[in-house]
C-alpha cells in the first residue's frame, strides 16, 4: 500500500513523461511562460509611469505610513500580514528600483533567460508593491497574475537558456493546478452570477448597458452596445453556458480540452477588445494554453520554427581523468529537498483553493473545523492570504446599473472651476474611448470603484484632492496635465457625472462619443487658507453649474 502512494506521489509530483518518451506540454509551456512574462512586463512598465504617485512618499497613500502603521499595529506580524521588501525603505527610489528590476526580470522571462530565477524575481517584486499598495491593489487580477506567477515557479524549466527544456519536463501537479486555476477563474465567476442574486443575469438583460458601464470602455464596444436586445441576450447565455458547462472540458481527454480551447479563446479576445479590464483577460487567455498539447502544436505549427525556441547545444566533452565531486552524495538530498518542498507548496495551494471554492458554493453548510486531521482549512488561508497564492474569483457577480465619473476640478479664483484631465477615462465628450490593456491605470480604475460609493469609503480621493490643492508633481502625473502651471488653486473639489453612450445618430451629427449630466459634488471641496493651512469645506447642496 505504501509503495502504491510513493508511486502515485512520483506520477503526480515527478516530470510529466508521454508514451514517446518525452512531455506532452512543452510547446503549451513555452507559449504560456512567454505570454506570463509579456503580462509581468506590463505589470511593471505601467507602474513606471504611477507608482510614486499612487504609494510614494508623496503620493496618494504613503507606502511608508501604511508599513509603519502596520508595524504599530501588529509588532510581531508585520512581515507575514505585509510581504514587501519596501520594509528596508519606501521612498521613490526604493519604488523604482523595485519596478525597474521586475521589469528587467520580465524582460528575461519573455526572453527566456533563466525563466525560474526571472519568475521568482518578478513575483517578489510584484507582490512587494502588492502588499503595500493599499487600495490601489484590490483588483482580482492581481491575485491571478500572482497565483499564476508562484505556480509557474514550479512549472518553468531550469537553466539559463532552457528552450523548450524537454530534459526538464514539468511535473503533472504543476500543470493541473494552472488549470486548475484557469477553471476556477470561469466557474467560480459564473457560480457567483447565478449565487449573487443579480436579476440581471437570470433575466438576460445583464449585457444591455455592460459595455457602457464598465471600469475602461473601448471605442468596439461602443459599437457593440448598439447591437440589438437578442444579441445581449445571446451573449448572457453564452457567458453563463461557458462559465457553469463548458469549462469541465478541462478534465475530460484530449480532444475536448482542444474544442473547449477553441470555443474559449476567442471569448476572451472578445473581451479584451470590447473592455480594458488591464492584464485580467490576458492570464485567462494564456492559461488557456495549456489545454493543448505538443502533438496538437506540432500538427498546426511547423516543427521548424523549434531552431528558433531551442539553442544548439554544445558538445560536451568528458574528461580523461575526472576528478571526484565531494558534493556528488549530497545530491540526492537536495533533489529530493526540492521536490518535497514543491509538492508541500503545491499541496497548499490546491487545498486552499479548494477549500474557498466549496466555501463559496455552500457556504450555508460551514466548512469543519478540523478536516480529517489536517491544518484547519480557515487557519491556513488566512496565514497565506497576503501571498494571494490561492485566491477565490467572481467576475462581474452584480452588473453596474449605471456609468459615474468622479472628476477633480480646481479654482484660482473662487469662481471659475477648471476640470483636471484623465489620461484614460472617459472625459472628452468627442473622443473615442481608447484600447489600453493590458497596460492598467490603477489610479483611473480606482475612481470608477470609488464612484460605486461614498467618499469615506474611499478617502484617497479626498487625499487627491489635497495633493492637487498644492500641485504635488507625483500625482499631476497621474493626469493628462496640470491646468494651473505656474500657480496653485486656491479650491479644489470633486464632482460626480453620469455618462452614457451617445446613439448611432448622434454621433454621425455631432461626432460625440458621450453625453454626460452633472449630479453633484461627490466628496468636500479643500480650501487653501492665506496662512497655507488647507480647510475642509461642507458639500454643497446647491445644483452645480457644469464647467466649460
Amino acid at each position: 500500500m505504501l509503495d502504491q502512494w510513493i508511486d502515485a506521489a512520483k506520477w503526480l509530483f515527478g516530470p510529466e513523461i508521454a508514451r514517446e518518451g518525452r512531455s506532452g506540454h512543452l510547446w503549451a509551456r513555452w507559449i504560456f511562460l512567454r505570454a506570463l512574462g509579456g503580462i509581468y512586463f506590463s505589470a511593471f512598465y505601467s507602474l513606471l509611469f504611477q507608482i510614486k504617485g499612487l504609494i510614494g512618499p508623496n503620493g496618494l497613500l504613503p507606502a511608508g505610513d501604511y508599513l509603519q502603521a502596520v508595524a504599530v499595529a501588529l509588532p510581531a506580524s508585520r512581515y507575514q500580514f505585509a510581504p514587501t521588501l519596501l520594509w528596508f525603505g519606501a521612498g521613490d527610489r526604493a519604488l523604482m528600483i523595485l519596478t525597474w528590476v521586475g521589469l528587467i526580470a520580465a524582460i528575461a522571462v519573455l526572453l527566456n533567460m533563466w525563466p525560474r530565477l526571472g519568475l521568482l524575481v518578478c513575483f517578489v517584486c510584484f507582490l512587494s508593491f502588492i502588499a503595500a499598495a493599499q487600495d490601489f491593489s484590490s483588483y482580482q487580477s492581481d491575485g491571478m497574475l500572482l497565483e499564476a506567477g508562484f505556480i509557474a515557479l514550479f512549472f518553468a524549466p531550469p537553466g539559463l537558456r532552457p528552450g523548450l527544456g524537454p530534459s526538464h519536463a514539468a511535473s503533472r501537479a504543476s500543470l493541473y493546478l494552472l488549470r486548475w486555476e484557469w477553471f476556477r477563474i470561469y466557474f467560480e465567476s459564473g457560480a457567483g452570477k447565478i449565487l449573487g442574486g443579480d436579476p440581471a443575469w437570470r433575466n438576460f438583460t445583464a449585457m444591455d448597458e455592460y459595455y457602457q458601464n464598465g471600469p475602461l470602455p473601448t471605442w468596439i464596444g461602443w459599437y457593440a452596445q448598439h447591437l440589438p436586445h437578442w444579441f445581449h441576450a445571446f451573449a448572457v447565455g453564452l457567458t453563463l453556458s461557458i462559465e457553469l458547462a463548458l469549462v469541465w472540458m478541462v478534465f475530460l481527454p484530449r480532444r475536448f480540452r482542444i474544442i473547449c480551447f477553441f470555443i474559449v479563446t476567442p471569448f476572451e479576445i472578445s473581451i479584451i477588445l470590447t473592455a480594458n479590464y488591464a492584464f485580467l483577460n490576458y492570464i485567462v487567455l494564456s492559461l488557456g494554453f495549456l489545454l493543448l498539447d505538443d502533438r496538437f502544436i506540432e500538427w498546426v505549427v511547423p516543427w521548424s520554427i523549434g531552431r528558433f525556441v531551442v539553442p544548439a547545444q554544445a558538445a560536451v566533452v568528458a574528461p580523461e581523468n575526472p576528478q571526484p565531486n565531494r558534493w556528488a552524495p549530497l545530491r540526492p538530498v537536495a533533489s529530493y529537498s526540492k521536490a518535497i518542498f514543491a509538492a508541500l507548496c503545491l499541496l497548499v495551494v490546491f487545498y486552499v483553493s479548494t477549500w474557498r471554492l466549496v466555501e463559496k458554493l455552500e457556504p450555508w453548510l460551514g466548512i469543519p473545523q478540523n478536516l480529517a486531521g489536517w491544518i484547519e482549512p480557515r487557519h491556513l488561508a488566512t496565514w497565506i492570504e497576503p501571498m494571494r497564492i490561492a485566491n477565490v474569483y467572481g467576475l462581474f457577480e452584480r452588473m453596474t446599473p449605471d456609468r459615474l465619473e468622479i472628476e477633480f476640478q480646481g479654482t484660482v479664483d473662487g469662481h471659475t472651476w477648471v476640470p483636471y484631465k484623465f489620461r484614460y477615462k472617459p472625459q472628452d465628450l468627442n473622443k473615442a474611448p481608447g484600447i489600453y490593456a493590458p497596460y492598467q491605470p490603477r489610479f483611473d480604475w480606482n475612481l470608477w470603484f470609488a464612484s460605486l460609493g461614498s467618499w469615506p469609503e474611499y478617502r484617497f480621493v479626498i487625499w487627491t484632492e489635497e495633493r492637487l490643492l498644492k500641485n504635488e508633481p507625483d500625482v499631476l502625473e497621474l493626469f493628462a496635465g496640470n491646468p494651473f502651471p505656474g500657480q496653485q488653486p486656491v479650491r479644489v473639489r470633486a464632482v460626480i457625472y453620469q455618462y452614457w453612450f451617445t446613439d448611432m445618430k448622434t454621433k454621425q451629427a455631432s461626432g460625440l462619443w458621450w453625453r454626460s449630466e452633472l449630479l453633484g459634488e461627490y466628496a468636500p471641496p479643500l480650501e487653501r487658507e492665506a496662512d497655507g493651512s488647507i480647510q475642509m469645506l461642507e458639500i454643497s447642496t446647491m445644483p452645480l453649474r457644469d464647467t466649460p
